[in-house]
């Protein structure tokens, strides 16, 4: 059903819009970065920044703007009502306790992926993942499986919208280059990313589908590159992964 525009409250998209500023990479803010980065005008930046520190959202020290943990309640009462994560949880949990490694589920938000289910052995990468946390779909394992699910033209665009940085020596930019790495996944059913996101982490992932045969999500094994060879990744844990792709496809609605 589509939604009209007189419809909808333009303060508390603009709020949302503030909110989404904040990443790992931008946790703390002035009102100036948050209006540069949000597309609005200081003046709203900053009525949208004073609510959420009014409400609790967020703190403000007199110059900059950070989340305070009562943000998350939006996420969670999201994750609450997906399946997903509550189908996926007890098969993490498995996989990660079978072959003490990093496996986790995400799905695809514009160009990048959310997690929404994770089972850690070991911190593998520098920053914390968990559910909610974001990752550029174009370097990494479960984001290639899933632009590889979409049509050549909407993979394209995406890749297109995305600001392609060089995270390390190893990570593909360009955009022909990465079609043809997603044409490669979509022949073969899985990715591997070698020290394209962080160096020192290696994964592999496989798409998640539904019972009508659509991906919805994508699993992986993420893990340091210092405890296995790139060529073994496949023999030693793509078998895991495929077997709970065909279990979980059972029950995934």
């Amino acid at each position: 059903m589509a939604v009209q525009r007189h419809e909808t409250m333009g303060g508390l998209a603009k709020g949302l819009a503030v909110i989404e500023t904040f990443t790992a990479e931008r946790p703390r803010q002035s009102i100036s970065e948050v209006a540069a980065a949000s597309g609005l005008d200081r003046a709203t930046a900053r009525r949208c920044l004073l609510t959420l520190a009014q409400l609790g959202y967020a703190d403000y020290d007199g110059k900059f703007f950070t989340l305070m943990p009562r943000v998350l309640r939006l996420g969670t009462a999201c994750l609450a009502t997906m399946p997903l994560p509550q189908i996926m949880q007890p098969w993490l949990d498995h996989l990660s306790d079978e072959l003490k490694e990093s496996s986790s589920v995400s799905i695809l938000d514009g160009t990048e992926i959310v997690y929404v289910a994770r089972a850690a052995q070991k911190k593998v990468m520098s920053i914390s993942l968990m559910p909610g946390s974001r990752l550029p779909a174009y370097c990494t394992s479960m984001g290639r499986v899933l632009l590889a699910a979409l049509p050549q033209g909407e993979a394209a665009g995406i890749l297109d919208r995305t600001s392609r940085l060089a995270r390390t020596p190893h990570t593909i930019t360009h955009i022909d280059t990465l079609m043809e790495e997603l044409d490669q996944v979509r022949k073969q059913g899985y990715a591997v990313i070698d020290q394209e996101v962080e160096l020192g982490l290696r994964s592999i992932a496989v798409p998640l589908y539904n019972l009508r045969g659509k991906v919805v999500a994508a699993l992986n094994f993420g893990l340091p590159a210092a405890s296995v060879a790139c060529d073994d990744m496949v023999p030693r844990y793509l078998p895991s992964l495929r077997h709970v792709q065909d279990e979980v496809k059972r029950v995934l609605r």
